[in-house]
């Protein structure tokens, strides 16, 4: 079998194991990371797999497009906010982790100390591969992801080079403080610098260009080039990554089409699904069992130094930064996953050091195994025993009433298949049928009861089917292109405006599914939201019949992105807005600064203000409402 062949061959293998492994785990409800692992350690003992996990493979091939759909996703402003606490975490934070774990497994062992350090750096990154499998599935608070996230998309950069100087050190003999700390700065800036710079220049080539196709290439060019050239630079290749995702991400959607958002978030969804499962599923083929009970003593002792660090780190500058909820501690302290990163770094050890590699690298796989399995399994319990994971009582119920109405019609259709196929005496359903409708009839009127009582949960499921209308008419589209019904234009100029419409929401395609109210609008309310509660507020209100216009806006208190609603109401519906207002967004807006002064023409009367717990909400007299 040619070398091609033998690698094709092996790559479907791999894609079909991951198919089965990510098929299995909704059944078994443990996470996919931690499955793939345990798949791929149990397929190490007997499979012929002919794969291994290389430095290269993990830091060039796999990491960039990880990291890039990691930080594309993260809103900078979010960063912003943070910024003092991501670095004191992912600074001092990775040079407290190195010191303290070296410290620990010389203690320990008999690793000298120099090399000790070697191992601390190594092992010193939280991992964003593994941390944003896992915190992504939780859902927890945004701020909280953002913490996790930016600690881990920046501390890997800080501890690989840091790792750098450890391993230079050790191997010269020799200790420049000074130098080390010259370095640091320059490997550090200097692939932020490539980043941004990289990150810039592409999304002013986006915002210039109306092809998806082409959009979505420069985005892959700039995730892997600049690794690439950061790394020719001889400066961070990881922070380089980092910073490109973040100004493209941030930057490069505003000059996109709706079609090419769509396009690029798909693709690296699943680009990022690929490259996450083969790092998993190769970190559990890579196991050597026997190694590891082999170096058994060394690993619980650099398991020891790892929690203890980890220990020291959220506990101790969580206390200088003050912001951090003493329940967000426990879950940045145990949420410290190590991953691909450590295992990247201690696989290009040097062949010099002899049989001190093969105990770095047997440490490092140990520590990750802990981490994934024995950390990773038990986040999810320690969220919700926190109560960071809100249970919406109204959400619950909605979903028994609506399973209870599902099933009871799923019953009163198959007893109808059987009766229309003879299966079914007419005797007996006739005796059955009228029970059976009027169970539905009353399970289904339930649902609406409780849809009616949460305009939130209403307008979800409008929006859910209206965008399930959506993409079924998208696709009645590529049909008619396909049979030849519609040209090429037409199809692309009528594909934009679904596109546009599943972006900014469907309400306006499909017009009011709710009950459009045709009174006039005699009452204007200008709310002001935070910009992640704007689609559900929007939706939920237009789906009662208000007249909602989005404009953005900037909070002068907090500097959050927001969004200004201006709503039309007719008489008397003040207090159901209002109250879809106080469902549909979670946290209230203290100060926002909206620039009404660029609206000359805009003259309103003294507003009335109402109190919501998620909104900003003042209320206005309107003698004339026009939409235009």
């Amino acid at each position: 079998m040619s070398s091609l062949l033998r690698i094709e061959v092996l790559v479907l293998e791999l894609l079909l194991i991951v198919s089965l492994v990510a098929i299995g785990v909704r059944r078994f409800r443990i996470p996919y990371t931690v499955a793939l692992v345990l798949v791929g350690a149990a397929l190490s003992l007997r499979s012929g797999l002919d794969v291994h996990l290389t430095p290269d493979l993990l830091l060039t091939l796999l990491l960039p497009p990880l990291v890039f759909e990691a930080a594309f996703h993260i809103n900078v402003e979010a960063v912003r906010r943070n910024l003092s606490t991501l670095v004191l975490f992912a600074v001092v934070g990775v040079v407290l982790t190195t010191g303290i774990v070296g410290g620990v497994l010389a203690l320990g062992t008999e690793i000298p100390p120099a090399a000790a350090l070697v191992f601390g750096a190594l092992i010193a990154a939280t991992d964003p591969v593994a941390v944003v499998a896992v915190v992504r599935r939780l859902g927890v608070a945004q701020r909280l992801e953002v913490l996790l996230e930016g600690e881990s998309l920046l501390n890997d950069g800080t501890a690989i080079v840091l790792f750098s100087l450890a391993l230079a050190n050790l191997t010269t003999g020799g200790t420049d403080l000074v130098q080390n700390l010259i370095d640091f700065v320059r490997i550090s800036a200097g692939g932020l610098a490539v980043g941004l710079i990289l990150g810039w220049i592409a999304a002013r080539l986006i915002q210039r260009i109306d092809d998806y196709l082409v959009e979505t290439t420069l985005t892959t060019v700039l995730a892997f080039g600049s690794y690439l050239v950061a790394d020719q630079l001889h400066v961070s290749g990881v922070l380089a990554v980092v910073a490109a995702g973040l100004i493209n991400g941030n930057l490069g959607p505003q000059g996109m089409s709706p079609t090419t958002r769509i396009v690029v978030l798909n693709f690296w969804e699943y680009v990022a699904f690929l490259a996450n499962s083969a790092v998993f599923l190769l970190i559990g083929l890579e196991i050597d069992i026997p190694q590891l009970l082999a170096n058994g003593r060394e690993i619980l002792w650099a398991i020891a130094g790892v929690l203890i660090s980890r220990l020291v780190v959220v506990y101790g500058l969580s206390f200088l930064s003050g912001k951090i909820p003493w329940r967000w501690r426990h879950v940045l302290f145990w949420g410290g996953l190590r991953g691909a990163i450590a295992l990247a770094l201690a696989l290009s050890l040097p062949e010099g050091m002899g049989g001190l590699r093969t105990t770095f690298t047997s440490l490092a796989f140990g520590v990750v195994l802990f981490s994934l399995v024995g950390q990773g399994l038990t986040m999810t319990p320690l969220v919700k025993r926190l109560g960071l994971v809100e249970r919406d009582e109204q959400q619950v119920e909605y979903e028994r009433r609506h399973a209870r109405a599902l099933s009871a019609r799923a019953a009163q259709h198959h007893l109808a298949r059987l009766h229309r196929d003879g299966l079914l005496s007419s005797h007996a359903w006739d005796r059955l049928e009228p029970l059976l409708e009027q169970r539905a009839g009353a399970l289904t009127e339930a649902v609406g009861e409780i849809m009616r009582e949460a305009p939130k949960i209403e307008a979800e499921e409008i929006d859910t089917a209206q965008r399930e209308g959506l993409r079924a008419a998208r696709g009645r589209l590529a049909s008619l292109r396909r049979d030849g019904v519609v040209r090429d234009d037409v199809y692309e100029e009528l594909v934009a405006e679904i596109d546009s419409a599943l972006e900014t929401g469907p309400a306006g395609w499909f017009g009011s599914a709710g009950r459009r109210v045709e009174e006039p609008v005699v009452q204007l309310i200008l709310a002001v939201v935070q910009r992640r509660d704007q689609e559900s507020a929007s939706n939920a209100l237009t789906a009662r019949g208000a007249r909602v216009t989005v404009l953005h806006s900037a909070g002068g208190f907090l500097g959050q992105g927001n969004s200004t609603l201006l709503i039309g109401l007719p008489q008397g519906r003040l207090d159901e807005a209002v109250e879809m207002l106080a469902q549909t967004c979670r946290s209230r807006v203290e100060y926002v600064t909206t620039p009404v002064a660029e609206i000359p023409q805009l003259s309103l009367g003294e507003p009335v203000a109402v109190t919501v717990r998620g909104a900003t909400v003042f209320v206005f007299p309107v003698e004339r409402y026009e939409e235009f």
